[in-house]
């Protein structure tokens, strides 16, 4: 354990833990989703880097199900960033429309590869400083297709990584940036994309938002929070996910 992975920030942490105390609980959590979620992998169906950077550009406000049942038709029509730069806006929103917000998703995947053709060659780029430099295209999305695409670490910080980080007390910050800075911290850099899958695959399947199945959860001794959801083992099984959101 390196000096650079554990010595940054207070003495004490919110949780009243030590840095290396704290340190310790975070990877002991990360090893047990691991062995949870042997199969933790990115949830949107893609066969390259473009075709992961759509697919994440169009899974907001929607489901990754959804996208998947989409992009075989999308991919197929519009094999390159080209065909999306050229693509005529009511076709495309044809095959976009299953997904809702179907006229903004066009215009945002159009200017998507015109951005690409323009500035990267029609090549998707794999640096995070370029990546956030087109339309609609977040840190998240980013780190996504750096992690997924460019075996890239990074952590990505969806609304489910958000919430646990945050009830695991890894974090106490409600900003995405601020987030994935302090959480990067607490684990080596080339774990980044796993930890960010893990935590995905987990909130997505047992620590739902409203009603956590605390008592199905394999992390409950580690988690400070594990009093908030569900106490009945019976119950909590039952609300327990075998795969993410439909």
């Amino acid at each position: 354990m390196t000096t650079s992975e554990t010595d940054s920030g207070p003495e004490t942490t919110p949780t009243g833990e030590s840095r290396l105390a704290l340190v310790r609980r975070a990877r002991r959590i990360d090893r047990v989703l691991a062995e949870t979620y042997p199969d933790a992998r990115a949830e949107l169906d893609f066969t390259t880097p473009l075709e992961l950077l759509v697919a994440t550009v169009l899974s907001a406000q929607t489901t990754d199900v959804r996208v998947n049942a989409t992009t075989p038709a999308l991919f197929a029509s519009y094999p390159d960033a080209a065909a999306y730069a050229a693509a005529d806006p009511e076709e495309l929103e044809e095959i976009l429309r299953p997904l809702g917000f179907f006229r903004a998703k066009t215009r945002a995947v159009i200017g998507l590869g015109k951005a690409l053709v323009e500035r990267f060659d029609g090549e998707v780029p794999g640096r995070l400083q370029d990546l956030v430099t087109l339309p609609g295209v977040g840190r998240k999305t980013a780190n996504v297709v750096l992690g997924h695409a460019f075996g890239v670490p990074g952590i990505t910080v969806d609304t489910h990584f958000g919430r646990l980080a945050r009830r695991f007390g890894l974090t106490t910050e409600q900003d995405p940036v601020k987030v994935e800075h302090e959480v990067g911290k607490l684990f080596p850099r080339k774990d980044w994309t796993m930890v960010s899958q893990h935590l995905v695959w987990h909130g997505r399947r047992v620590c739902h938002a409203k009603r956590p199945a605390c008592a199905a959860c394999p992390v409950a001794r580690w988690c400070p929070s594990s009093g908030i959801g569900e106490q009945d083992p019976v119950t909590a099984a039952a609300l327990v996910r075998t795969s993410g959101p439909n």
